[in-house]
């Protein structure tokens, strides 16, 4: 689960790390009120969205303004909010379309003297939190990873234990970090370590991540996704969850139960198993084709479940042929074969269905397919399948 920047910050100042102060505004009145509650000579307006790289960003409507703009008057941030308000922002991680800025945070600014960068991910290979940082801070670290991958340096720490004192320093050695920023540095990164672990997170970044002329170290972004396996643990964190942030169909789809993420081709695919849903996608863009979604509906769905699976699956204007591609293990093919009829009769199928089946009771599911007068194209395998998809689609 992602949420936006404030709310990061809000559970980051929680944790004890440093950050500045903020006030979220939805309107250029608010945003105007914001600057003077703040009490500082400048601040900073940032579009929230759930994505990256809004510095650079650019609205579709005012393609001077970036999502992210610095600010020394009242009135200058009510100007400026106003039209960042109900744009579209256009960033690297957003796609062409944009996405709706609904509002804003105001934050103070600061004297900046370095720009770093801060990341913690979960590294599997190694069965730890892994914390990275660099001397590149106000950049896409993917960049410097690809061109200057010496400048990042890693710890990888112990979650119960968390980040050691002797790994804090390392890395402010490593960062030419000394002097009572140092001190801070550690802190910092300590504390960071600590909240990532404490709220089960699977991503925090802090980029850029700054030290001021005083010596103390700053999140002045932030970025943090939750495990959404852990959720049930942390009951106050689905309240940060912003719907409007997401994808519509994945949201229906996670409510049925069912794992969905929609991409831009126009061969839905409907597969149990998330394996067996990679393999689909990549022998459909093999044959040259180009899937339009994952979904797995898992190995216990049941008639209800596939139903909402074909509805999500044609309710996407881009969809022009529909693989069903299942191997009954747990999954009998008797009741997907049973499920695709139902949802035949309640959704009706408006583009060419073809259904590959393997498995348990196989011959008893096809049969069932071949009794109910429902047009489909059959495929005995995986290859033949995604050819005829393909050609069914084109």
């Amino acid at each position: 689960m992602k949420i936006h920047e404030f709310q990061a910050k809000q559970i980051l100042r929680q944790a004890g790390v440093p950050v500045l102060k903020g006030v979220v505004a939805c309107s250029a009145d608010e945003a105007a009120a914001a600057f003077t509650q703040l009490g500082s000579p400048i601040a900073v307006v940032k579009a929230q969205i759930h994505a990256g790289g809004r510095g650079k960003g650019t609205m579709i409507e005012h393609p001077q303004q970036h999502g992210v703009q610095l600010v020394r008057s009242a009135a200058e941030a009510a100007e400026v909010a106003g039209r960042i308000l109900g744009s579209r922002l256009v960033t690297i991680q957003t796609g062409p379309e944009g996405q709706l800025v609904r509002q804003v945070l105001i934050e103070q600014g600061c004297n900046i003297a370095r720009e770093l960068y801060l990341g913690i991910v979960v590294d599997r290979a190694a069965a730890k939190p892994v914390l990275m940082v660099s001397s590149e801070g106000g950049v896409e670290i993917e960049k410097v990873a690809a061109e200057t991958p010496e400048r990042i340096f890693k710890e990888h720490f112990e979650p119960l234990a968390g980040l050691q004192d002797f790994q804090a320093r390392k890395l402010c050695q490593s960062l030419e970090i000394s002097g009572p920023a140092a001190a801070s540095a550690a802190a910092f990164m300590k504390a960071m370590c600590r909240a990532f672990v404490q709220y089960d997170g699977s991503l925090a970044e802090i980029n850029p991540l700054v030290i001021t002329d005083d010596g103390e170290m700053i999140a002045l972004d932030a970025k943090i996704s939750f495990d959404d396996n852990a959720l049930f643990r942390h009951k106050d964190l689905a309240e940060l969850r912003d719907l409007d942030e997401e994808e519509p169909a994945e949201v229906r789809a996670g409510n049925a139960g069912l794992s969905y993420v929609k991409l831009d081709g126009n061969i839905g695919c409907l597969v149990n198993g998330a394996g067996l849903a990679m393999s689909t996608m990549d022998i459909i863009k093999l044959h040259g084709g180009q899937p339009a979604n994952f979904l797995d509906v898992g190995g216990g769905a049941d008639t209800d479940q596939v139903t909402e699976a074909f509805r999500i699956l044609l309710g996407d204007p881009n969809v022009q042929a529909v693989l069903v591609n299942i191997f009954g293990g747990i999954m009998r093919c008797t009741t997907i074969a049973e499920a695709i009829v139902a949802a035949y009769k309640t959704v009706g199928f408006n583009v060419p269905l073809v259904v590959r089946l393997e498995g348990t009771e196989v011959e008893e599911g096809r049969k069932i397919l071949e009794a109910s007068g429902v047009d489909i194209i059959t495929a005995a395998g995986l290859t033949e399948a995604a050819q005829k998809v393909v050609a069914a689609a084109a």
